[in-house]
């Protein structure tokens, strides 16, 4: 993936982040959700690509959506063909209640390279580079545990496991406080969650359990540019999602999918912080302008950049 174009992906998050921090706090989640969107894909129209939306942002929130199989971008037949994963407002409740961790994401791929994923669940583990290859998806969170602290040369009750906190994860917390791991429970975001396992001062060893299936897909694609892994299984709710997922190509919900084949190929991923997390720092708006803080990172060279953007709201950016 050009590394131009991985820098000209930043600018499209920054719209969206710089837009729905607006509503920071506000309680308005459509009103937020809905601001990210429509900056987004404003931004999109001045970006060098002929892209295709594979995953989409929200559904089950009945939230505006750039939608599966929506066309953005300049469309010329210079520019190349990309397949994108994004979410607008990563974390809508989030921002909504003035929170932290909430982002604006995107990710791209050469064509046919990422998942397509519907808007079901997904159980997930997500590690850093030093946990690579050993994670599996059908082991017991026990013995993930023991083969990732073995992996890193410490103790299980060392590692800190991030989870959702969700009714629906009652037995894994039981399991992993059994096994004498720590375990961090978020609301929300564990896209920034599985990026986290890949920084060592975010004191984070694994992600585990069950969230959103396009979520997944995007962590992946920032796990592939920083080293990390993930393996994850899909976990259609109900009958209406497994027949969406065969709708959707996927015939074997049964199957089993590594870091690879949720996110392969050449692949980029960009950031940028809507409210302060232990990702990236939020939207701090000053007199006349705005500060951004962003994170682009591209799988073919595993190069991270950190950016800190001012932006002057007396000069249009030139996507307007």
């Amino acid at each position: 993936m050009d590394r131009n174009l991985a820098m000209e992906a930043v600018r499209v998050t920054e719209a969206a982040a710089l837009a729905s921090a607006r509503l920071m706090g506000r309680g308005d989640h459509h009103g937020a959700d809905y601001a990210a969107v429509e900056a987004m894909r404003k931004a999109f129209k001045s970006l060098a690509i002929r892209g295709t939306v594979v995953i989409g942002e929200g559904e089950k929130d009945e939230a505006p959506m750039l939608f599966i199989g929506e066309k953005v971008g300049r469309w010329l037949k210079v520019d190349p063909e990309v397949d994108i994963a994004l979410d607008p407002l990563e974390g809508t409740n989030m921002c909504a209640s003035g929170r932290g961790n909430a982002l604006s994401v995107i990710a791209m791929a050469r064509n046919g390279r990422f998942l397509h994923a519907p808007d079901t669940y997904m159980f997930k583990i997500a590690v850093g580079p030093a946990g690579k290859d050993v994670i599996d998806i059908d082991a017991t969170p026990t013995q993930n545990l023991e083969a990732v602290a073995d992996a890193k040369g410490i103790y299980v009750e060392d590692l800190t496991v991030v989870v959702l906190d969700r009714p629906r994860h009652i037995d894994l917390i039981r399991e992993i406080r059994e096994a004498g791991a720590r375990i961090r429970l978020i609301q929300d975001g564990d896209i920034s969650a599985a990026i986290a396992t890949c920084k060592d001062e975010a004191g984070v060893d694994l992600l585990m359990g069950i969230g959103g299936a396009p979520e997944g897909v995007i962590a992946a694609a920032a796990l592939r540019c920083v080293g990390g892994d993930m393996v994850a299984k899909l976990l259609p709710q109900d009958a209406q999602s497994a027949e969406r997922c065969r709708d959707m190509g996927i015939n074997d919900l049964s199957r089993k999918y590594g870091i690879q084949d949720l996110a392969g190929g050449d692949v980029l991923f960009a950031a940028t912080g809507v409210t302060n997390g232990s990702f990236l720092r939020g939207v701090r708006f000053l007199r006349g302008g705005a500060i951004t803080h962003s994170v682009v990172m591209r799988s073919k060279s595993r190069t991270i950049r950190s950016i800190r953007a001012e932006h002057r709201f007396d000069q249009n950016p030139d996507y307007d």
